[in-house]
C-alpha cells in the first residue's frame, strides 16, 4: 500500500473506532437503565401490596357473622381480598350503585327485605343485565321457571327480568317466602343460590339449621362471603383505597313514564313520536327484547321515555 493511500483511510479507521467505541457505551447505559429497573430492593420495593385489615365484627341482615369460626373468617377473607385488589371491577361497582342503589333499596324497604340484600344484585350482576351461562338473566340473575312464578313476564319480544324494578321485586318474593321458610336471612340468601330443595337436602342430612355450620358446596360456601365483602368495601371504600369524586360517579337515569295499553308495531317510530330514539329508548326499557310490543289483554306496560 503507498503511503499516501494510508493518510487516505486514517480518518474511516478513526470514525469506525468513534462508532465502535459510542456504540459500546450506549449498549453499557441502555444495560445499566434496564437493570436498574428490573432491580427489586426488597427492603423497600417502591410498590407494596398489604393486606387489608380484616373487620372481626359482621352481620348480614342483623344476624351475626361468626368470625370467630376459622373457615368462615377465611371465607370472608378470601372475599374481601379478591374484590378489595380487583380494581375495575370495583370501581364500576361504586360507580353503577349511586344510579341503581336507591331504586332496589325503596323496594326492598316496600317488601320489608333487609337493605343488605342491595349487595346480592352487586354479586349477582355486578349491576348490569347479565346473562349467565344457565340461562339465568338480570340484575339479579332469575331462572325463567322462578320468575315465572313470581309474575314476571317471559315471551320473545318481552322478558321483564331486565326490568330492574320489576325483577327487585320478583327477588323480593323469592327471599321472603325463603325467610319465612328457614326464619333466617343467612339462610334466605344461601337458598336463592342453592335452592331451597338442596338446602332442605343438606338441613336434613346434616341435621343442622345454621348456614355457618352446614357444609356446602363452593359456590354457595362463597355467597354469603361475597355478599360480606362488597358490603363491608362498598361501605368503606376509602379503607380499602377506593377514592371516588362524587361527579364520577354515574348518575341516575332522568326519565317519565307513558302507560301503554296498546300495540306498538314500530318502537322507533314510537320513539320519534316521544321525542326520543330508539337507542334511547331500548337503554331505559331492556326488557323490551324486540323492535315492536304486541298489545296484551289487561296489561298495562310502563315504557321510560328520558326526561332531560
Amino acid at each position: 500500500m503507498r503511503r499516501e493511500n494510508f493518510y487516505y483511510y486514517i480518518p474511516l479507521i478513526l470514525l469506525s473506532v468513534a462508532v465502535i467505541i459510542l456504540a459500546l457505551v450506549l449498549i453499557y447505559i441502555f444495560r445499566a437503565e434496564y437493570n436498574r429497573k428490573i432491580t427489586v430492593d426488597f427492603k423497600n420495593p417502591e410498590y407494596k401490596v398489604f393486606i387489608p385489615e380484616i373487620p372481626l365484627q359482621l352481620d348480614f341482615c342483623g344476624e351475626p357473622v361468626p368470625m370467630n369460626i376459622e373457615d368462615v373468617y377465611e371465607r370472608v377473607e378470601r372475599e374481601i381480598l379478591i374484590n378489595a385488589y380487583w380494581n375495575s371491577s370495583t370501581l364500576l361497582n361504586i360507580k353503577r350503585a349511586n344510579r341503581w342503589f336507591p331504586v332496589i333499596e325503596s323496594i326492598l324497604k316496600k317488601h320489608g327485605v333487609p337493605d343488605d340484600f342491595k349487595y346480592m344484585a352487586v354479586i349477582e350482576s355486578n349491576l348490569t343485565n347479565a346473562v349467565s351461562p344457565a340461562g339465568a338473566v338480570g340484575f339479579w340473575q332469575l331462572t325463567q321457571p322462578a320468575a315465572v312464578k313470581y309474575g314476571l313476564e317471559i315471551s320473545k319480544v318481552v322478558d321483564e327480568r331486565y326490568d330492574v324494578e320489576k325483577a327487585t321485586e320478583a327477588a323480593c318474593k323469592y327471599l321472603k317466602d325463603s325467610f319465612g321458610k328457614y326464619k333466617s336471612w343467612t339462610l334466605a340468601a344461601a337458598s336463592y343460590n342453592y335452592g331451597t330443595n338442596g338446602i332442605d337436602r343438606q338441613i336434613e342430612r346434616q341435621k343442622k339449621d345454621s348456614y355457618y355450620e352446614l357444609y356446602l358446596n363452593e359456590e354457595t360456601f362463597r355467597f354469603v362471603a361475597r355478599i360480606l365483602a362488597l358490603k363491608e368495601i362498598m361501605t368503606h371504600p376509602e379503607k380499602y383505597g377506593y377514592f371516588i369524586e362524587r361527579e364520577k360517579l354515574y348518575k341516575p337515569y332522568k326519565y317519565k313514564t307513558v302507560n301503554v295499553r296498546y300495540g306498538i308495531k314500530d318502537l322507533a317510530d314510537f320513539a320519534q313520536r316521544h321525542g326520543t330514539t330508539y337507542k334511547e329508548l331500548k337503554l331505559l326499557n331492556p326488557w323490551l327484547r324486540d323492535n315492536y310490543l304486541p298489545a296484551r289483554k289487561g296489561k298495562i306496560y310502563r315504557l321510560k321515555i328520558p326526561d332531560n
